[in-house]
């Protein structure tokens, strides 16, 4: 087997990561490398004036992470710190204080006590009252490890009284409307928006019909780890969601090779492939029908249905709530 520029940039990633020459050479060798053109190939790459750039980078990235990961443990000294809040209401200045500037998830158990929508959108009564819509779902999720990643493939129609048929029977995580589907921007489920009872004031009521999202799905339905690119309420109407958090300070933690994603599962952590993933703090929380999480900016979360779920989530606060991220994959040169 060649040396070819595949095995060259793979030996520069691993060196930028601290990976000794001996540890390289043994998983060259292991590969089917020839020992002499393996060495070779790691003493071209450190002589690289490229390497050397790349090193100087490398070097501030890790001065970066350092700082993040002296920012989350002092933030997980703080009283609280390893549990999520709960409280019944909170004013618009408490919120930006204590939540939004802190990063610190809320769960509020007021918020949508009296929302119609807590009766209106059992399944049964959505089936029997919009079971003609057609809406987008994801279908085949359960045969593709990346859904996620993958879930524009996945799309597919279908009338919204089959999709609950099939979330009652049993769909598990094969079946999901979730917020990607855009399924209240369909005219014909508009009036849904309606049951949406008061909101706070430091929530935009005219802003809800553009920043409203329904999922829909059966227990064992999953979202993988990943973060949003702004900040959210989600208000279970139907069932229960478990919800695993972990800071954004965690970010360095979280093999974050890709977009918002991450491969790590916070609720088995695989310690061989994700060692530094075991020292994240994670948040864990279930949301019970009329509960709502705020999710701070950058949070990192996975999400599992417990029972059938329909819930709403929705990004119009009163606030700056939407940022850029850039992308961790590799930059194109311009």
């Amino acid at each position: 087997m060649p040396v070819d520029d595949g095995w060259r940039e793979w030996v520069a990633e691993n060196r930028l990561r601290g990976c000794t020459r001996e540890s390289m050479m043994a998983a060259m060798t292991g590969a089917g490398l020839v020992a002499d053109e393996a060495s070779a190939a790691i003493s071209e790459v450190d002589a690289s004036p490229l390497m050397r750039a790349a090193a100087r980078l490398a070097g501030r990235l890790r001065k970066a992470e350092a700082v993040l990961r002296h920012q989350q443990t002092l933030a997980t000294l703080a009283p609280g710190a390893r549990e999520i809040e709960r409280r019944e209401a909170i004013a618009r200045d408490d919120l930006l204080r204590d939540h939004v500037a802190a990063s610190r998830p809320l769960v509020l158990t007021g918020l949508a006590r009296d929302w119609p929508a807590l009766e209106r959108w059992a399944p049964q009564r959505l089936a029997a009252a919009y079971g003609d819509v057609v809406v987008e779902v994801q279908s085949g999720r359960d045969g593709d490890p990346q859904y996620e990643l993958n879930k524009l493939a996945l799309r597919r129609e279908m009338p919204l009284g089959d999709l609950v048929a099939r979330v009652l029977a049993g769909s598990g995580n094969d079946l999901y409307l979730t917020a990607n589907n855009q399924a209240l921007k369909r005219p014909a489920l508009a009036p849904l928006l309606a049951d949406v009872g008061p909101l706070p004031d430091w929530v935009d009521r005219a802003q809800l019909p553009g920043a409203a999202l329904l999922w829909i799905g059966g227990a064992g339905t999953r979202t993988p780890l990943h973060h949003d690119t702004l900040m959210l309420l989600h208000t279970q109407v139907v069932g229960r969601k478990r919800w695993r958090l972990a800071s954004p300070f965690e970010t360095p933690r979280l093999y974050n090779d890709r977009g918002v994603f991450s491969p790590v599962d916070l609720a088995a952590i695989d310690g061989a492939r994700f060692p530094r993933a075991l020292e994240v703090t994670v948040l864990d929380v279930v949301l019970h029908p009329g509960e709502t999480l705020f999710l701070p900016l950058g949070w990192w979360h996975q999400v599992e249905s417990l029972d059938v779920s329909v819930s709403l989530s929705y990004t119009n606060l009163a606030f700056a709530g939407a940022f850029d991220y850039p992308a961790p994959e590799a930059v194109p040169m311009p």
